[in-house]
């Protein structure tokens, strides 16, 4: 086995992307941190208007359950657009390492003009058991030291 980063960590999609909006609310899927030391969550933007706020906040919860879920202090990316489009294809990222719950989700969120969202894409790190079981990531390649094609 090589020690590439795709036998060390779980890649996930989270979240499809959202169109824009000035009062976007939009929870993620719930991903479960067993046998995981952190994990990198982001978001890309793709559109933006002049004054939009976005916002990438994580949440966690003991169960695998929406109800219940509470935001971290701390774990909040946001960028405010100065100009129409100036966040075009930004990212507002958040890694989280050793959350204190079992389970993690985003809310992404747009406030004051309109902000358009890529999808959310998990990267969890710190795999304690490897290689990592990345059959539910979809088609992954690691390859070593490759020749041209």
């Amino acid at each position: 086995m090589s020690p590439t980063l795709l036998n060390t960590t779980g890649p996930a999609w989270m979240a499809a992307a959202v169109v824009a909006g000035a009062a976007i609310d939009d929870d993620s899927a719930i991903i479960d941190m067993a046998g995981f030391e952190g994990v990198i969550l982001m978001t890309t933007i793709e559109d933006s208007v002049d004054t939009g706020v976005a916002t990438l906040t994580v949440e966690q919860n003991v169960v695998n359950s929406a109800t219940g879920m509470a935001a971290l202090a701390g774990a909040v990316a946001t960028l405010i657009s100065a100009a129409d489009d100036d966040l075009n294809g930004k990212l507002l990222v958040v890694d989280v390492y050793r959350p204190a719950e079992r389970y993690l989700r985003v809310n992404r969120a747009s406030a004051t003009a309109n902000i358009a969202y890529g999808p959310v894409i998990a990267v969890r790190y710190g795999a304690r058991k490897l290689p990592v079981d990345a059959a539910t990531a979809g088609a992954l390649t690691s390859i070593t030291s490759p020749a041209e094609a």
